[in-house]
């Protein structure tokens, strides 16, 4: 595989961030969920209110990867730190070093900028995880994730109101 090359993701990007989150989608057995449009992740991405991130990486000028991430926040650092919401390397350019060359990128962003940690989230299935391990990244066995959307996050929201 030729060299691999990594750079910031531009407006322009956005189809090809867009296609590579659908594969991503296909890859995790759920190809239908995506419902993000470029326009939502151009306004959310360059806008005023911008709230993301992202990197590519490229084999030549094919595109090998994405990682997309925010900023979070610690309180008992009191410092950001970076949360990775999605790493998606093509299943052509796996075993070839983009999934090790992304997270190094994030790991060298985060310090960088004086964040404190790198943050992220793996389906108990997924393969990756040996690979996350390898790197030196552990899973968070004291933490549950939790998450609430849709009709229930609406219910909840109504609550305030209440108050």
């Amino acid at each position: 595989m030729a060299p691999v090359v990594i750079r910031f993701a531009t407006p322009a990007d956005m189809g090809l961030i867009l296609g590579l989150v659908r594969e991503l989608a296909h890859y995790e057995r759920q190809p239908g969920a995506v419902t993000a449009t470029e326009e939502d992740l151009r306004r959310y991405g360059f806008g005023p209110d911008r709230r993301f991130e992202a990197l590519l990486a490229f084999s030549e000028t094919k595109p090998a990867g994405f990682a997309l991430f925010f900023p979070n926040f610690s309180t008992w650092l009191a410092r950001p730190g970076l949360f990775l919401e999605d790493i998606y390397v093509a299943e052509w350019a796996r075993k070839h070093g983009v999934g090790r060359r992304l997270m190094a990128r994030l790991a060298a962003i985060a310090l960088e900028r004086g964040w404190g940690r790198l943050d992220l989230n793996v389906l108990h299935w997924n393969p990756a995880r040996e690979f996350y391990a390898r790197i030196g990244m552990h899973p968070r066995e004291d933490w549950i994730p939790y998450r609430v959307t849709g009709a229930a996050l609406e219910r909840l929201a109504t609550q305030a109101k209440e108050s």
